[in-house]
């Protein structure tokens, strides 16, 4: 268990894809220029290209976790993470505000 101050301290925002592509020598990573509100666009590295193709991602609202930490993943920063539930298959489903909103909006 995690206290609630351990989670108070995720930062869940809605951010917009602006662009995506499939990343050279991977099979299911992806690499998303993604829209928070702010001046700069910031890229994740997803793991979702087996079910994702990057032109259906390309103007969708996603939710992020804004606050991670970078990582390099195949020599490419991510900024952030976005969230999926996992179906009975294993395979990641985007979460998606079921409205459109503000990317950057903050989720609470």
């Amino acid at each position: 268990m995690i206290t609630y101050d351990d989670f108070a301290k995720v930062e869940l925002k809605i951010a917009k894809v602006s662009e995506a592509e499939r990343i050279e020598g991977s099979e299911k990573l992806l690499k998303l220029q993604i829209d928070i509100g702010e001046p700069e666009k910031r890229q994740i590295i997803a793991g979702i290209g087996k079910i994702y193709s990057p032109e259906e991602l390309i103007g969708k609202e996603i939710v992020i976790v804004a606050n991670l930490e970078p990582k390099s993943l195949m020599g490419l920063e991510s900024s952030g993470m976005l969230l999926a539930a996992t179906d009975g298959e294993g395979r990641p489903i985007l979460l998606t505000p079921d409205k459109e909103i503000a990317p950057g909006s903050k989720i609470k």
